[in-house]
């Protein structure tokens, strides 16, 4: 192999050693976002009735 093969295959196999500043803002945003969509749909009235029911009859059962 000559070396610039060499250093060609050392830069395809380069670790990225973190992310940039536009990157954490972009995933903070997608976190924040993910957030306010999944506490929307968990306190929504369906969820917590269907999540009522599972734990009362799981309450309610005899074991035996």
């Amino acid at each position: 192999m000559t070396t610039r093969m060499i250093r060609y295959a050392r830069s395809l196999w380069a670790d990225d050693a973190g992310m940039s500043t536009a990157e954490y803002a972009i995933g903070t945003i997608a976190a924040a976002g993910f957030g306010a969509l999944l506490y929307t749909v968990v306190t929504g009235d369906n969820i917590v009735s269907a999540l009522t029911g599972i734990i009362a009859k799981a309450l309610s059962t005899t074991v035996g």
